[in-house]
């Protein structure tokens, strides 16, 4: 079985634009392709799992967050940073489904589908939700200051604190 780790995109990956909803909108953080490519040396696979209840709300389509999507990988890929998969919930969060963090849908989807142990990966991401999320299922959890609240409601104890995506795949490293 694989080992991973999971990121949030927004906040982690890259500036969090409330409902992003253009290509041009999406701006990868500094290091973030550094971080991502360490990881990538290291034999981990990388999946982003993302709450996007812009789809659910109108503001834009799944074609529009495709092509959101392919941006953010093309631009990692031409810095040598390979994401292996995007899983994303669409959903609003009245609609109670359970691929929408802090439940577990899109993670346990994605260890299914890339025979990921989730009990040897890590969950990184920039709200509580993301480690309540990799708690849950026995993910170690990484919160990143990088977002715009900086980490500073988080109630739930994440395994370490990192400045950004840079510091936590540093931490991953020397942890696993």
């Amino acid at each position: 079985m694989s080992k991973a780790v999971f990121l949030d995109r927004d906040g982690t990956i890259a500036r969090d634009v409330p409902y992003c909803s253009r290509p041009e909108d999406l701006e990868i953080l500094p290091t973030v392709p550094q971080a991502i490519r360490l990881l990538n040396q290291h034999g981990f696979k990388v999946v982003v799992v993302t709450n996007q209840s812009g789809v659910a709300r109108g503001y834009f389509s799944k074609e529009i967050l495709r092509n959101i999507h392919d941006k953010m990988l093309d631009e990692l890929a031409r810095q040598d940073a390979n994401i292996d998969a995007i899983y994303y919930c669409p959903h609003h969060p009245d609609d109670n489904c359970q691929c929408r963090k802090p439940k577990t849908g899109l993670l346990t989807q994605a260890a299914m589908e890339h025979n990921i142990e989730l009990s040897t990966s890590f969950m990184v991401g920039d709200t509580e939700i993301d480690i309540v999320s990799g708690n849950t299922v026995n993910c170690k959890t990484i919160l990143v200051t990088t977002g715009p609240k900086r980490g500073e409601d988080v109630v739930t104890r994440p395994d370490y604190i990192a400045e950004s995506l840079l510091d936590a795949s540093q931490w991953i490293i020397r942890y696993a």
